[in-house]
C-alpha cells in the first residue's frame, strides 16, 4: 500500500477510529498501536464539535474543544 494513495488514508484513518473506540470503550479491548482519532468531527460546514458523548479527555480531563479565555493569542500560541 503506498502512502499517496487514498486506500492508505482510509486504512489509516480506520486503525486510528478502532484504537479510539478500544481506548473509550466500557470493556478492555486490545489496541493496533498508539494512533487514535482525535475525539472530534468536522461537519461539511466545517464547524467542529466533540464526538458524541464526550466532552472532556478520558484520561487526563480537560476539554476537549478548550475553552474561551481573554489572554491574547500571542501567549497562548
Amino acid at each position: 500500500m503506498e502512502p499517496q494513495t487514498v486506500e492508505c488514508v482510509r486504512h489509516v484513518i480506520e486503525i486510528a477510529r478502532y484504537n479510539w473506540n478500544a481506548f473509550a470503550g466500557d470493556e478492555y479491548k486490545k489496541m493496533k498501536g498508539h494512533l487514535m482519532q482525535y475525539p472530534v468531527q468536522i461537519s461539511k460546514n466545517k464547524d467542529v464539535t466533540n464526538l458524541p458523548g464526550f466532552e472532556c479527555f478520558l484520561d487526563v480531563g480537560g476539554k476537549i474543544l478548550g475553552a474561551p479565555t481573554t489572554l491574547p493569542d500571542a501567549l497562548t500560541t
